[in-house]
């Protein structure tokens, strides 16, 4: 709204400017008062659609270009001064003075744009913050968004800072949303149904970035290098994605691994009541699972299936993938002690 009442605004003022320029150049007639009105609304919706079609170009590109282009003048300058010490006549100088312009103006401009992720000193607009209310920049992975945990999380306030969305993995989402696997489509109906419920979220601060990098084709080279540019953080559950990312030196933050830390810690010798709800990959095993999904593998356990027992914990295993627990039934040995008492030997 607030862009529509300046550029309504812009119109305006160009209208009337044009009017009295034609009004004074045509000598106070009415024909020239009124080119110089269509005049100056032609120009004012030209400049508009000007500024629309550079709604794509980012503030960190267009200052990258300004500072190439006053290093280019600089620089033909300091060499267009140089040149003149030479014994050459006024015309060579001056056609020297348009043709290092030119060429070094072009350069720098291009130069300054290709290196405009890592040059952290342009900076067109200074905002003064307080260093006790900086935000962290979090972007999030399309694994994470689509995960769904996101929400709850910051729901609770353990994760402080700004979400970052890039239009990369929005692109990303939509795809897999309009793919024509049924499974694809609704994993990706749901990472844009987390988003919205997340930008609905008064407490939670979500930005669209929309910076790209045209020369990266990967996504996850994409999101380690817009972590770089915003010195951010990676929000992901992606193990490859984790791994890239640390050997690039940006922090990560693995869901999947905060939800292993959070896991009941178990020791052995402590017994844990468990329901075996199918058979292991050994003989005699059975398999039962914890409420937060961490597997339990129970000896003896394959003929109480169905069944909830008493199990003594024996030892426990972390693997890259989650925690597991080893156990044996404590009824079995109960019944053994049964079956000798009941049956002693001669």
């Amino acid at each position: 709204m607030t862009i529509l009442f300046v550029r309504t605004f812009f119109v305006l003022i160009s209208v009337l400017v044009g009017y009295q320029i034609g009004s004074l150049l045509g000598g106070g007639e009415t024909n020239g008062a009124t080119i110089g009105l269509f005049a100056g609304l032609g120009i004012s919706l030209g400049i508009i659609l000007i500024e629309r079609g550079m709604r794509r170009i980012s503030v960190r590109g267009l200052s990258s270009a300004v500072f190439g282009l006053i290093f280019g003048l600089l620089a033909a300058k300091l060499l267009t001064d140089s040149f003149i010490l030479l014994p050459v006549d006024e015309s060579t100088a001056r056609t020297m003075r348009v043709i290092f312009t030119l060429i070094l103006c072009y350069l720098g401009m291009i130069v300054a744009i290709r290196g405009r992720d890592e040059f952290n000193l342009i900076i067109p607009y200074v905002k003064l913050t307080r260093h006790d209310q900086v935000q962290e920049n979090i972007v999030l992975d399309t694994s994470v968004i689509i995960d769904g945990r996101i929400s709850d999380l910051c729901q609770t306030k353990f994760v402080e800072g700004r979400l970052i969305i890039s239009r990369f993995v929005l692109k990303e989402l939509q795809q897999i949303a309009d793919s024509a696997d049924p499974l694809k489509r609704n994993r990706g109906r749901r990472g844009l149904d987390i988003l919205n419920k997340l930008q609905k979220n008064s407490k939670i601060v979500v930005k669209i970035h929309d910076e790209d990098f045209p020369e990266i084709t990967e996504v996850d080279a994409k999101l380690v290098k817009l972590a770089k540019v915003l010195d951010g953080k990676v929000f992901t559950n992606d193990y490859n994605l984790n791994k890239v990312a640390e050997l690039e030196g940006v922090a990560v933050l693995n869901i999947n691994e905060l939800a292993n830390a959070l896991k009941p810690i178990v020791l052995p010798g402590e017994i844990m009541e468990v329901k075996i709800v199918k058979d292991g990959k050994e003989h005699n095993q059975g398999v039962a699972y914890l409420d937060d999904g961490t597997m339990v593998v129970v000896e003896e356990g394959r003929k109480l299936i169905g069944q909830t027992i008493q199990a003594t914990v024996t030892s426990v295993l972390q693997t890259s993938a989650g925690r597991m627990i080893f156990a044996k039934n404590d009824n079995n040995d109960v019944n053994n002690k049964q079956d000798k008492n009941r049956y002693p030997k001669k």
